[in-house]
């Protein structure tokens, strides 16, 4: 049986971790707000029960049974999050919280059957691919961030960079959902903002917007 503690050490971790590379305790404290001295201890805990690798002074990595925990658990957000949005009638700036709370439920039958009701989606209202029930992530999409294209490119809104509730109720405000199709009208060189066309409206955003809007290319 695993703690809630435990489970968000281990999903933090695996948000952190890249290229086989170690996460440092200050990395992990940083991103969770809490005191180093009260991270070496819940690692030394994860690392008795085989779930992360840890190296003093190197910091740690996630073990295969760490790394399938951890995906579980994002697999169970996403796919609340994709109920609340679909389902309950919830926008996209307002699941988050709540699928932080849902994704400790400890039924692996209720969510094979949440995935099944749901259609066994592959992407979440954010655009962020949902692990199956083995720990498999299918991302065929290829997307980039906005500031990575050039003037008259086209490409379809499929996912974002900053999750925040802000961002997404700006992106709102904006037309700027997923699904939304774009046109790169202008670059602007003096503060690299994008005029973008969307249907016979014109739109300019910021390079911060630009490069937490993720796009995939439409020929």
């Amino acid at each position: 049986m695993r703690s809630k503690s435990e489970e968000d050490y281990l999903k933090a971790i695996y948000s952190l971790y890249s290229n086989g590379d170690y996460i440092s305790t200050n990395e992990i404290a940083h991103y969770l707000d809490m005191k180093a001295s009260s991270v070496t201890d819940m690692i030394k805990k994860l690392a008795d029960k085989n779930w992360i690798n840890y190296i003093k002074y190197k910091g740690v990595s996630l073990t295969d049974e760490g790394k399938n925990i951890a995906l579980q658990i994002i697999r169970k957000h996403r796919l609340w999050e994709t109920f609340l949005v679909n389902n309950l009638n919830f926008g996209w700036d307002q699941v988050h919280d709540i699928a932080e709370q849902l994704e400790h439920i400890d039924s692996l039958e209720l969510i094979n059957r949440l995935d099944d009701f749901l259609g066994n989606p592959k992407f979440d209202p954010h655009g962020d691919p949902i692990p199956d029930k083995y720990g498999k992530i299918n991302d065929k999409r290829k997307s980039q961030p906005l500031c990575s294209l050039q003037k008259d490119q086209k490409g379809i809104i499929v996912g974002v960079n900053d999750g925040s509730s802000v961002f997404l109720r700006y992106l709102d405000k904006e037309g700027l959902t997923l699904g939304t199709e774009i046109i790169i009208d202008e670059i602007f060189d003096f503060d690299l903002s994008y005029k973008l066309k969307i249907n016979d409206k014109f739109l300019t955003v910021s390079e911060r917007v630009s490069k937490n809007l993720l796009i995939q290319l439409i020929n």
